[in-house]
């Protein structure tokens, strides 16, 4: 009756699905951020009235079609040389905005259901891949650059539940972004997000309300705070204790949980 049941939502969150065993061993960046946006949307859903475990499970799998070309998404470089340097921003755009394709195609291979495609397929709704449209405007001047084809296909999400991935996602990888994720930036940053996706007509029909969105921006603040916050320097005096009693017990003390 393509009725996901809990117990279905719970068996997909497994990590031993073959479609995330995949997404770890080959994309393992995006594996990560998957599970990094999973935390802050499912956070943010329940005081929403959103389904907090379909939340989680659709945020492991919207990016499942990174997969197919790994190296060209950020996440995954860890320092190597970016392919999008020696090709049009065009063509850049065209292989990142392909992945939401490519994860529908992966995700109805292996008979995911139909909610769960509804994350992969909705999650860039029909927002602009902003930073490749911007480096064609600066190498064309002549105003030729149509912004549609610097645009996912969309749709748009359709519940509140796909929104709050799509609002996870993007604040998450910019967040990381930042050169000092202080509180301020943090906060800055979050509302600027939500703030864009608004403008840009992303959340029109998601449900989601003005009040629901400044509670997911409080939820979303309060996750990345706790992450990055300011980490205690040791020390040197007390460095040189703790490898003192390291020496003496085998190498198993630990420093203390900072």
């Amino acid at each position: 009756f393509s009725i996901t049941s809990m117990i279905k939502l719970l068996e997909l969150s497994n990590p031993t699905h073959p479609l995330l065993k995949q997404l770890l061993l080959m994309a393992p960046g995006t594996y990560h951020h998957s599970l990094m946006v999973a935390n802050l949307a499912e956070a943010a859903a329940e005081p929403i009235g959103a389904n907090p475990l379909l939340v989680r499970v659709g945020s492991y799998y919207h990016d499942i079609g990174k997969v197919k070309r790994t190296d060209y998404f950020v996440e995954n470089q860890r320092g190597y040389e970016n392919p999008h340097e020696k090709i049009a921003p065009a063509l850049s755009a065209l292989i990142i905005t392909s992945h939401v394709r490519e994860g529908v195609e992966l995700a109805r291979e292996a008979r995911l259901p139909q909610v769960i495609i509804d994350f992969i397929e909705q999650h860039h709704g029909t927002s602009l891949a902003k930073y490749f449209y911007s480096r064609a405007l600066e190498e064309e001047r002549e105003g030729s650059i149509s912004e549609e084809n610097f645009r996912y296909e969309g749709p748009k999400p359709q519940s509140k539940e796909v929104a709050l991935v799509m609002l996870a996602d993007s604040v998450e990888a910019a967040v990381k972004s930042l050169q000092d994720p202080n509180p301020e930036r943090i906060r800055n940053m979050v509302r600027r997000i939500i703030k864009d996706k608004l403008n840009d007509g992303q959340l029109e029909n998601s449900d989601l309300t003005f009040k629901d969105l400044d509670t997911v921006a409080g939820s979303f603040c309060q996750m990345l705070e706790g992450i990055y916050h300011k980490r205690i320097e040791y020390p040197e005096i007390i460095v040189r204790e703790f490898e003192k009693r390291r020496e003496k017990h085998g190498g198993h003390d630990n420093k203390p949980a900072e």
